[in-house]
């Protein structure tokens, strides 16, 4: 078998706990991750989870991204894509400065479909494609913005902001992520959006879900939930509701609290069947599918991993399904199915994971931990699992 990386996750814990002077068992209290699931991630031989990674990184008072290790500077170095970083937070930065003198923007129209087709291309995985041309957009329209003072062009300038809250969150900068979405609100309160506001305030929480703040999380939610109550009633405000419920469901797994998990998913799934798939709606693919595909998430955070697998295993995603939802699906149920022992499915799903969204499934932190434990598991795999692996960089 191969070696693990010298730089897991395990390997992080152990280094931040030694550099404050904690036990493990300290630590363990601190956690409270039993001290036997510690040992074993520290070690290697388990792979981190979600909800320990949260847990120790707020024990510790440390960034999540600490922890895993993200940014990760080597692939993004590899694939040209650190560059492409710097340009996006400047362009976030003029915000509030009125309009360029020196920039003659184009037509609404012309700027809205641009940012409709961003948005279909981060949820074809396209992030590289996105980020090299987003910059130049997103100052075009702030000053477009400024110029019309309209609400349609306040709401265009959040959907921009929303783009860039995808890019820097699938390539692993919670902080740009976070800047990003506080310029989505900024346009979103000129603009007078309602729906807008809600979904910022799902998008948020996604935010504290990633930190292990899951109080704040839930807070957020229940937030968006009364913003989009002042929208109008239909189906756009129908599809970000039952797209909040699933939120506040993985919010609930995460913190295990299963009950109030099953309450959200049942919430949504009575939306979604009155919706249908809504995968048009603001693009977040909505729908029966996303409900079921949720369910898994939320399964696997309360280590139910068995039923998890066996959820995933039976959905039928259509093929009209955004590849970047295709690519989190795959990664989610190889991740329950190496924690029931079938490392075969796991690595296959692994590999259905970099097929359909190479670019995120690169970054996704799930992917690299599901295939760290795969790395564990003392078990002959296929040549192809060590070319994955030099994929992964690891």
């Amino acid at each position: 078998m191969h070696a693990l990386p010298h730089d897991h996750t395990g390997a992080r814990i152990k280094r931040l706990r030694g550099e404050r002077n904690l036990t493990q068992r300290a630590l363990c209290d601190l956690s409270g991750i039993p001290y036997s699931t510690l040992t074993k991630t520290e070690q290697g031989t388990l792979p981190a989870s979600p909800h320990v990674i949260a847990s120790v990184a707020r024990a510790m008072r440390v960034e999540v991204a600490t922890v895993t290790g993200q940014p990760y500077a080597t692939e993004l170095r590899a694939d040209e894509l650190d560059i492409l970083i710097q340009p996006i937070r400047e362009s976030l930065d003029v915000y509030d400065l009125g309009p360029d003198p020196d920039i003659t923007p184009r037509a609404h129209q012309l700027l809205h479909d641009d940012a409709e087709a961003l948005l279909v291309a981060v949820r074809a995985g396209e992030i590289k494609k996105v980020a090299g041309i987003l910059p130049g957009l997103l100052v075009e329209a702030t000053t477009a913005a400024h110029l019309a003072n309209s609400t349609e062009g306040w709401l265009l300038l959040a959907s921009f902001s929303r783009t860039a809250y995808d890019v820097a969150s699938k390539l692993g900068y919670p902080d740009l992520a976070t800047i990003a979405l506080s310029r989505m609100e900024w346009a979103a309160q000129r603009g007078s959006g309602a729906v807008v506001g809600g979904m910022y305030r799902y998008m948020r929480a996604l935010t504290y879900l990633r930190a292990g703040q899951y109080r704040t999380g839930d807070r957020l939610i229940r937030m968006g939930l009364g913003i989009l109550e002042q929208a109008d009633p239909g189906r756009e405000r129908d599809v970000l509701t039952g797209q909040l419920h699933l939120g506040a469901a993985v919010m609930a797994g995460r913190a295990q609290n299963g009950d109030a998990a099953e309450e959200h998913l049942t919430e949504a799934g009575r939306i979604a069947e009155s919706t249908g798939d809504a995968s048009d709606v603001h693009w977040l693919s909505f729908g029966p599918t996303n409900v079921a595909v949720h369910r898994v998430s939320v399964l696997a955070e309360l280590d139910e991993y068995g039923a998890a697998a066996e959820v995933g295993r039976a959905i039928k995603m259509p093929r009209s399904w955004p590849a970047s939802r295709r690519s989190h699906h795959f990664a989610e149920l190889a991740r329950a199915q190496m924690w029931t022992g079938h490392l075969d499915d796991a690595f296959a799903n692994l590999l259905r994971a970099r097929r359909a969204a190479p670019q995120q499934a690169r970054y996704h932190q799930t992917v690299r931990e599901t295939y760290a434990g795969l790395e564990a598991a003392k078990r002959q795999l296929p040549d192809s699992f060590l070319s994955y692996g030099s994929w992964l960089h690891v």
